[in-house]
């Protein structure tokens, strides 16, 4: 983007095209990166993964930050939200869940427009089918959960979803039957890396310095406030400090002398070579026995794949083989055919999950000191709520509604928000 009499116009059109055929190379120029770590910033955020540099975008666009800095230890994009299988939706049944995610999956809808940035969301629909008349029954009560909240969400029969959704051959004999399914057609997939270089961009776009190679070691306090961070490249002062840092989050709360309900567990996918189009959906597939299997074909051909976590607390991001198998088998038994498909690679990331599934966003240790983490299995799908709301948190010092009941207190309190009915382990969201 460009700016043009103190107001950002698109770089990206029709037109952006021509003006580079004719420019040569004089026209491209890097997007984000370049600057130097400056003494002090108003807001320091460390981490720039999609929630990290959503946050900061909010805060310079919509609250008006000229000084705010992403440290990053290593590249933009480098960790979680580019190591994930890229789903949307918003099918949650609690209502403090379905509304903060409805609000992400409207964001988007509209992202690439507001990012001007294609991040190629594809609302090509979220199945989550049921194997018996106790998982109808289970995914009707969280169908009617959300309908009550004016959330788009289909239950269909094996007749109806065999129309949906034709090539998953419901009729063909298999070890389990599969008689219906839960269907929120606006959910979908969209690209990782899109959606963090749209970021990236946007933010820098609007003064945001991004500092890659940049590890934050420890935080500088006085009077009982913090008042900077120590980082690999010097000393910074900050007046906010921001921590989004995924599966790292334990180890904030270390620095910060702040026990936290967090372990880090490792959640591999994988993908298989390209085919031809055969997948249309995103389906969600929970067979016993083995546990989870969720599966969809991205835009170069492959089929997308992950499962539940490996079980054990890991920084490692090296999977476990037999995990990888049930996840093949969860899938060679939805789609028979792809049996012959070859993975083409396999990878892993580190999930920071929470005791009752759900994520925190709030103060932590000082009144200047954020916190975005435990997002378990939802957080590339709820980047976009997440930046803009915790952007206003930070920006105000007053949480808005839509996130208030994901603040640590709950752990205190009691209130707890287990989606998954799991009780007190790091469960799925």
């Amino acid at each position: 983007m460009s700016a043009r009499n103190g107001q950002f116009q698109p770089r990206y059109s029709a037109l952006a095209l021509l003006q580079a055929r004719l420019s040569g190379r004089q026209f491209w120029r890097p997007l984000w990166g370049g600057h130097r770590l400056q003494p002090a910033y108003d807001v320091v955020v460390v981490g720039a993964g999609g929630h990290g540099l959503a946050t900061a975008f909010h805060l310079a666009r919509d609250h008006g930050l000229k000084r705010i800095a992403v440290l990053e230890k290593r590249l933009v994009g480098y960790g979680n939200v580019g190591r994930n299988t890229t789903v949307v939706r918003s099918n949650y049944l609690l209502p403090e869940n379905h509304y903060f995610y409805e609000d992400s999956l409207k964001r988007w809808e509209t992202l690439s427009r507001d990012l001007n940035y294609n991040v190629m969301y594809s609302p090509r629909g979220v199945v989550d089918l049921a194997l018996s008349d106790d998982d109808m029954g289970r995914l009707a009560r969280r169908g009617n959960a959300m309908r009550l909240a004016g959330i788009d969400a289909e239950l269909m029969d094996g007749a109806a979803l065999a129309r949906f959704c034709p090539e998953l051959a419901i009729h063909t004999p298999r070890r389990f039957d599969i008689v219906g399914a839960l269907v929120q057609s606006r959910g979908g997939t969209a690209r990782h890396d899109a959606v963090a270089w749209g970021y990236a961009r946007a933010a820098a776009a609007h003064g945001v310095d991004i500092i890659e190679d940049c590890e934050v070691t420890g935080v500088d306090t006085s009077s009982g406030r913090a008042v900077g961070v120590e980082t690999t490249k010097g000393y910074v002062k900050a007046d906010r400090i921001v921590f989004a840092t995924a599966g790292h989050t334990g180890m904030i709360g270390t620095m910060l002398d702040t026990p936290l309900p967090i372990e880090t567990h490792l959640l591999q996918a994988m993908v298989s070579e390209p085919i031809k189009p055969l997948l249309n959906t995103v389906l969600v597939f929970i067979f016993p026995g083995h546990g989870e299997t969720y599966i969809a074909q991205s835009d170069r051909g492959g089929l997308v794949m992950g499962g539940h976590l490996d079980g054990f607390p890991s920084y490692t991001r090296e999977g476990r083989w037999d995990r990888l198998e049930d996840v093949v088998a969860g899938a060679v038994e939805l789609l028979p055919r792809i049996g012959g498909v070859k993975i083409l690679r396999q990878w892993a990331g580190t999930n920071d999950m929470t005791m009752d599934g759900s994520p925190i966003m709030d103060r932590i240790r000082y009144d200047n000191v954020f916190v975005n983490a435990g997002w378990c299995y939802g957080g590339f799908k709820a980047i976009p709520a997440s930046g803009a709301a915790f952007a206003t948190f930070v920006a105000t010092g007053t949480a808005p509604d839509l996130i208030k009941a994901y603040a640590l207190s709950r752990f205190d309190t009691g209130h707890m928000l287990d989606e998954s009915g799991g009780g007190p382990f790091p469960v799925r969201l």
